[in-house]
């Protein structure tokens, strides 16, 4: 069972909507967590609504920090948007999408970004599934190489991806 970390900055719309659309297309097979490196109060009402299309209910969801514990639980971490304040996870597999934040955005343009996180979760998934070695925890190597991981999940590698 692999354990897949979503960050975003406030952990209140792309890291939740991946985290949540993660554990159900995984259905038990592997896990999600979820953080933000500033957590908001509460996930965004569009975001919620979004979710609620697809039978997700998100509304008693509340972001949480992002802390080294919850990091370092990861065999993979999926950054989304939070650059600097993203973690460096020794061992685990880091993967940046380039999500723009659904924060006041209109109901179109939410389901757009729910939609794109959901084919990037999709890949990332199958990714898994192909390399269930890779991403287990125990022993960290060996890993899908960056480069294929990358390609596969549509993400782009930080400088110093496999750590």
């Amino acid at each position: 069972m692999a354990v897949v970390l979503f960050v975003c900055v406030q952990n209140a719309g792309r890291s939740q909507m991946a985290a949540a659309l993660f554990e159900r297309r995984a259905g038990g097979r592997h896990r999600a967590l979820s953080a933000g490196s500033r957590p908001a109060e509460r996930v965004h009402p569009e975001v919620v609504a979004a979710m609620r299309e697809l039978g997700i209910d998100l509304a008693d969801r509340r972001p949480q920090k992002l802390t080294p514990e919850l990091a370092n639980a990861a065999d993979v971490v999926v950054t989304m948007g939070c650059g600097d304040a993203c973690p460096a996870v020794p061992g685990a597999l880091r993967v940046d999408w380039n999500i723009p934040d659904p924060a006041g955005k209109d109901i179109a343009t939410v389901r757009e970004i729910r939609d794109h996180i959901a084919a990037l979760v999709d890949a990332l998934l199958a990714e898994i599934d192909r390399h269930p070695h890779g991403t287990e925890p125990g022993p960290r190597e060996p890993r899908p190489s960056p480069e294929r991981a990358g390609e596969i999940t549509g993400g782009q590698l930080s400088a110093g991806e496999r750590r």
